[in-house]
This record gives structure tokens, C-alpha cells and sequence, in this order.
């Protein structure tokens, strides 16, 4: 399953059995963290759910920044709950790739802001099984 951990929401996607296909899944808007853990928790158990691969936003020369820490702390919490493999993945300009998509499809801004964290979770799934295979 990937993530694509904000402050106010984490988008989910997930990968067919074969590991070729990323898919949008859904968009959890963020509450308390045990309210996110027992969202994702279901998750796990209907899509049977192997591991986690968790969107790291690195600035542009490659250094971290506040929010690679945000992801890094989100990770941990997810660690002490889950007992599944865990690692990140490069996500600079995962929203905005998928924003420009969105934009050239005409989607109206109500639309894309409904969809960008759940497409950005896709898009860095796919980029790690691409790379995978």
C-alpha cells in the first residue's frame, strides 16, 4: 500500500498481486492518529495487505526537509501499530504531476482536490513498482 502523508490528509493506493499496477484507493482526512490507525487498519484487512511503501518528500537537491521528518515520524507511529515491512520512496513533484494531469483532464478544482492525495499516493506506488521491475 502506498502513502502520501499531509498534514491534513494521507492518500492511500494500493498495487494489484503481481506488483505491476498502482491504484488510487481513497483519501483519509486526518483526525487523531488512532483514528487514522483503525482507517488503515481496515484497509489492510480487506485488501490483505503486504507492506507499505510511504512517500518521502525530499526538497529538489535531494536534502531533508520539516516535512521528510513529518514522514518519518509518520512512519514510526505506523511502525509501533503494524507489524509489516516498511520503506519510502522519493515523492518530489508527485502532487504536482498529478495536479497538471488532473488540469489537462478539465477536472474542476472541487474534483481535484478530492482525488490529488489518493492519484499522488498512485503515482509514488508506481514509481517504485516501475523501478521494482
Amino acid at each position: 500500500m502506498g502513502f502520501d502523508p499531509g498534514t491534513k490528509t494521507i492518500g492511500l493506493a494500493i498495487s494489484d498481486t503481481s506488483l505491476k499496477v498502482a491504484t488510487p484507493l481513497k483519501t483519509i482526512k486526518r483526525k487523531k492518529f488512532r483514528d487514522d490507525v483503525a482507517e488503515i487498519a481496515a484497509v489492510i484487512k480487506e485488501y490483505n495487505i503486504g507492506g507499505f511503501l510511504i512517500g518521502l518528500p525530499l526538497n529538489m537537491d535531494g536534502s531533508e526537509g520539516p516535512r521528510c521528518q513529518s514522514s518519518r515520524q509518520f512512519q514510526k507511529n505506523l511502525e509501533e501499530n503494524f507489524d509489516l515491512p516498511m520503506c519510502f520512496w522519493d515523492e518530489r513533484l508527485s502532487t504536482a504531476a498529478v495536479t497538471r494531469t488532473l488540469l489537462e483532464a478539465d477536472a474542476s478544482r472541487k474534483r481535484r482536490s478530492e482525488v490529488v492525495d489518493k492519484m499522488a499516493a498512485a503515482f509514488i506506488l508506481q514509481g517504485a513498482l516501475d523501478y521494482m521491475s
